[in-house]
């Protein structure tokens, strides 16, 4: 038993050992940012104080589906019924930067309860039905998002995905709602698709089983290559968002070469054009 006169100085230490030590982090505290990325081993949201992130009116060639896109988040948010969404096509079409900015958009028109956007990677699809859990008692809508989603030949994890948007016993919350991009419609490379047609005894329900993740998807988006004029269009955006020199012709010459030398027309491309013009005139890009 301690000596009674060390009890005044056992409490002092543990004091200040208390004021020392950092505060313990939740694992799980959507109230401290409106993005996360979802971690695990351990399981927790990591906060992300400043989104990556392209204005809504800066995304152009993309009106039809910005639209729909936009629209289905503003009903998930309100509580109304809405369809996980998956964003396939063209590279640097700005399938993400859509993702982000109608996460940005909704959330400011509706600040309470909350519309949360978790980031959570490819590798982590196994861990979604415990970020479900988590999500499922709390007053606030999650946003979930894995960018660039696809699956390898030896990956069974899609099957796990597919439970979690559709199936499963529990079923997907109704505060939860799944969103993700991909350069393929069914997230699987084609040579695996028929060479599972070409070795099974019925092909037929072989493809359908690997493709049938996609249509847990209710809502597809395609993006498609922009025109000549939608990537100018982008090039002029931007000069104008960030008050960079615009001379029209001359301007124009520049971003349609460098175009021809990347051999595509899109936002990415658009984008490190605006990247070098801003620095050649010495203009910052916050």
């Amino acid at each position: 038993m301690a000596d009674p006169a060390l009890l005044p100085l056992l409490a002092r230490i543990t004091d200040a050992l208390e004021r020392l030590a950092p505060a313990a982090q939740p694992a799980f505290a959507p109230e401290q940012a409106e993005a996360f990325v979802w971690h695990v081993e351990p399981d927790r949201l990591q906060p992300v104080k400043a989104v990556n992130r392209v204005e809504l009116d800066l995304l152009k060639g993309i009106e039809r589906v910005r639209d729909l896109l936009l629209e289905n988040t503003r009903r998930f948010a309100a509580g109304l019924p809405a369809n996980n969404a998956l964003l396939w096509g063209a590279r640097g079409m700005g399938k993400s930067s859509l993702v982000k900015a109608a996460h940005a958009t909704v959330a400011r028109e509706r600040p309470w309860p909350g519309l949360k956007l978790v980031e959570i990677h490819r590798e982590d699809i196994g861990s979604l039905p415990r970020l479900l859990s988590h999500c499922r008692e709390r007053a606030e809508h999650f946003l979930l998002f894995c960018d660039d989603l696809s699956f390898d030949a030896n990956d069974t994890s899609y099957k796990s995905l597919k439970a979690v948007l559709e199936g499963g016993i529990e079923g997907r919350p109704g505060n939860v709602l799944f969103y993700a991009t991909s350069n393929r419609r069914h997230m699987l490379p084609r040579d695996m698709i028929e060479n599972e047609r070409s070795t099974a005894i019925n092909p037929s329900e072989a493809v359908e089983e690997k493709v049938s993740l996609s249509d847990r998807f209710g809502l597809w988006l395609g993006f498609h290559y922009c025109s000549q004029d939608d990537y100018l269009a982008m090039v002029e955006g931007y000069c104008r968002r960030y008050a960079i020199p615009y001379d029209g012709e001359r301007v124009t010459g520049e971003a349609v070469e460098w175009a021809l030398t990347r051999g595509a027309r899109n936002g990415r491309v658009a984008w490190q054009f605006i990247q070098d013009l801003a620095g050649r005139h010495g203009v910052p890009i916050a």
